[in-house]
């Protein structure tokens, strides 16, 4: 799939914004950017990491915050993209009990003020993502688009299934286009300082303790980087249409019945015991962790696991990275990145 089409991308500078960037640029779309450059974690990561994206010609890079109305309207008048796609958010589950209110600023009123660029500009499709945390309490395996989402257990959850619901009523008053994707704990080269394999390998690396919840009596449906942007990448050209023009139904399908919007897991749909995601970093390293095991932190939840036979039907792609090649690619792109060779 190459395009020369405007896409509009949100958090660009961030973890997965810069591996969806870096695709979208190599398929030969132009990738207008825009990223807060928050120092909620280590400022020059984001900054290398949008160092790496300023070498292309079809790239354009905005720093601010998606609150700024005013110069969101100065991108779109400048650059009309055709296509948004929304990652920036407030990240993490443990922070959103400490600092409630940047999830409100930025997850809230900065997808709000998105949906209103997107209705103002009539973009053809608003790709948004959320997370496999608004599941929340649920207790069925495997996780499905069509289960009930209303028990959320953090307020980063709660954020985030707010967007979804604000992005439904948008798409039903407006005709927009929308698709929202869930992702299940995405990991990779280039990840968060706050994400648990990054503070894994730093820890074990300068010999000090690893925090293990619920005493690793834990399941995570860890999904590689490449495989939520390539998911992404795919769905840019399955645009939901309203009911009067489907021509065609999809097994398993989210899609609104009143709105041209729909909701799709992107997972690795194989659950992992965290106690063998730690030992597969162990062998990487080869060496040992100091392991202190707790008890089940506030708002997390014991297991996740996709249902991704909506993505597949869709795009003909399932995630397939296993552990072991995701883990060593990290750990390569870690010691490369911080000399520790």
């Amino acid at each position: 799939m190459t395009s020369n089409k405007t896409i509009f991308l949100t958090g660009s500078a961030g973890f997965i914004g810069f591996h969806m960037s870096k695709l979208l640029l190599d398929l030969g779309f132009i990738v207008v950017g825009l990223d807060g450059m928050t120092d909620y974690y280590e400022v020059s990561l984001k900054k290398d990491r949008n160092k790496i994206l300023e070498e292309y010609n079809n790239y354009k890079f905005y720093q601010g915050m998606l609150e700024d109305e005013k110069l969101l309207n100065e991108i779109f008048k400048k650059h009309d993209p055709s296509i948004i796609i929304h990652l920036a958010a407030q990240a993490g589950v443990r922070y959103s009990i400490e600092n409630p209110k940047s999830y409100l600023k930025s997850n809230l009123i900065g997808t709000f003020n998105i949906l209103e660029m997107s209705k103002k500009s009539k973009v053809d499709h608003l790709l948004i993502s959320s997370t496999s945390s608004v599941y929340g309490s649920n207790k069925t395996m495997p996780f499905s688009e069509n289960q009930k989402s209303d028990t959320p257990m953090s307020f980063y959850a709660a954020t985030k299934k707010s967007n979804e619901v604000m992005s439904h009523s948008y798409s039903y008053i407006f005709e927009i286009p929308v698709t929202v994707f869930r992702f299940f704990t995405v990991y990779g080269p280039w990840g968060r300082p706050d994400m648990a394999l990054y503070k894994f390998t730093k820890s074990i690396l300068d010999d000090k303790e690893i925090s293990i919840y619920n005493n690793g009596d834990m399941k995570r449906d860890f999904t590689y980087v490449s495989d939520i942007v390539k998911s992404i990448s795919l769905l840019i050209e399955k645009i939901p249409n309203v009911v009067s023009k489907r021509f065609e139904s999809v097994t398993n399908d989210s899609i609104s019945d009143v709105a041209p919007w729909r909701l799709i897991n992107i997972g690795n749909s194989k659950p992992t015991n965290l106690m063998d995601y730690v030992s597969e970093l162990e062998l990487c390293l080869g060496k040992k962790a100091k392991k202190k095991f707790l008890g089940m932190q506030m708002g997390d939840i014991k297991e996740t696991f996709s249902d991704v036979r909506l993505l597949e039907s869709l795009t003909k792609f399932k995630p397939n990275t296993n552990i072991k090649y995701g883990i060593k690619n990290f750990v390569n792109w870690y010691m490369d990145y911080y000399n520790e060779r």
